[in-house]
């Protein structure tokens, strides 16, 4: 009996501690594999909709082979429950990534996220051609103008009125939220420029401010240049000269311009044609950087009147017609 009673207790202990060293290897393999890299060599998108289950999931990783069994992701989240709790929307699955980190991204929502740039000197009409073609983007053509209603402007003049910059979102966002991001940060960028403008300068308003900067923003090849040709227009606007410059011309043009303006292009009066017009036209003809907002509140202390292009996108400056002339037949006319 006796015999029996230590072979019992010997063999109960070396089943304990068989059933120990398994259960320490099984929950050492478990941590393991939450640490181990998910199954690609390449950058994919994980799309997980709304009412998933975890063991879905778990199957929807198996099916893409991201990782070889299910069973052992359900086992890894009993030990870590918070791990479970995984977020719907589009994830960025990399070959970095392992097991533990794509379940951080899904419990923390930390989504792919998409980026677009409003470029400065484009207009919103470029700018919503490209807005169409962006990926995993909503937009209707009309969000400018749902924009500006929304923030009590019904005036329907869309252009100049959005600050360039590079937005971010998220699969299947609407593009209203970063357009209207958009449209308060030029606001605030506006309001600052106007009240820190120099005294005296020939502009009504902000808006007209918004419409010289977006002129100096088109007529610019070299930034250092800005504040010299929003002297430029600002000089011949106090001296009642009409300010002649071609970026107006050619958005007054419209889809009828086709790379070049001819003589009678100049000739034909539009609302946007400065040679044919005086002062500023009637809106911007381009979103402005913030460079020449700040060009066009605090233009340079110079007392140039024309400037015209070296074709290598600097420009040489004159304060007198004969000395612009003489520029024009050695850059543009090659005498």
């Amino acid at each position: 009996m006796r015999k029996f009673f230590i072979g019992f207790l010997v063999t109960t202990f070396t089943l304990l501690t068989i059933a120990t060293v398994g259960g320490y290897w099984g929950y050492q393999s478990i941590l393991a594999f939450g640490q181990s890299p998910l199954n690609t060599l390449n950058k994919l998108d994980l799309e997980i909709k709304r009412g998933t289950s975890f063991n879905q999931f778990s199957n929807i990783l198996v099916e893409k082979t991201l990782i070889d069994d299910a069973w052992k992701l359900k086992l890894l989240v009993r030990l870590t429950p918070r791990l479970a709790n995984i977020k719907s929307g589009l994830y960025e699955v990399s070959p970095q990534d392992t097991v533990n980190s794509l379940l951080e991204k899904l419990v923390s929502a930390d989504e792919k996220s998409f980026s677009f740039t409003l470029i400065e000197g484009q207009t919103v009409k470029e700018w919503s051609l490209m807005l169409a073609q962006q990926q995993r983007l909503k937009f209707d053509l009309n969000v400018f103008n749902e924009v500006l209603k929304n923030n009590g402007d019904d005036s329907g003049l869309v252009e100049g009125k959005f600050f360039p910059e590079t937005y971010h979102y998220r699969a299947n966002a609407t593009a209203n939220h970063f357009i209207q991001t958009s449209y308060l940060k030029m606001q605030t960028e506006l309001n600052k420029a106007w009240d820190t403008r120099q005294e005296g300068l020939p502009l009504k308003s902000p808006y007209e401010l918004l419409i010289l900067a977006s002129i100096i923003e088109k007529e610019t090849g070299q930034a250092s240049e800005r504040p010299w040709i929003a002297a430029v227009f600002i000089n011949r606007l106090r001296k009642g000269m009409r300010l002649q410059t071609d970026p107006t011309v050619i958005y007054g043009m419209g889809e009828r311009f086709n790379g070049n303006i001819t003589r009678q292009d100049l000739r034909e009066k539009t609302a946007f044609n400065t040679y044919r017009i005086n002062g500023l036209p009637p809106t911007p003809i381009a979103a402005p950087s913030l460079a020449a907002l700040n060009a066009a509140a605090n233009p340079a202390d110079v007392e140039y009147l024309y400037f015209v292009s070296k074709n290598d996108g600097s420009h040489i400056f004159s304060k007198t017609l004969s000395e612009h002339n003489r520029a024009v037949n050695k850059y543009q006319r090659n005498r």
